[in-house]
């Protein structure tokens, strides 16, 4: 059974910068696309980044100029960049691939952007 494994995420200052990876225990062409979700505390989870098997991408308005997510087939990883960190992008992140059926969730990382 295939899983999705996070990492990365931890304390940073305004203005740093952090990058997640998502390890899958497969192949990531299982999946159609990959994301990135978050979710902060009493909030709805939101949908961060997208990117496709063919590598098109897909931002959310907050975080477009600052993230990029990426993917390196050869490892099994999308990964997510995130510079200029806000407080206001503290959060869980999640990975999430999505394929016919059921979608893939990852346990999530913690991100928390605090001076």
């Amino acid at each position: 059974q295939v899983q999705l494994v996070e990492s990365g995420g931890g304390p940073v200052q305004p203005g740093g910068s952090l990058r997640l990876s998502c390890a899958s225990s497969g192949s990531i062409f299982t999946f159609y696309a990959m994301g990135w979700y978050r979710q902060a505390p009493g909030k709805q989870r939101e949908m961060v980044a997208l990117i496709t098997s063919s590598g098109i991408t897909n931002y959310a308005d907050s975080v477009t100029g600052r993230f990029t997510i990426s993917r390196d087939d050869a490892k099994n990883t999308v990964y997510l960049q995130m510079n200029s960190l806000k407080p206001e992008d503290t959060a869980v992140y999640y990975c999430k691939g999505l394929r016919r059926g059921q979608d893939l969730w990852g346990q999530g990382t913690q991100v928390t952007v605090s001076s």
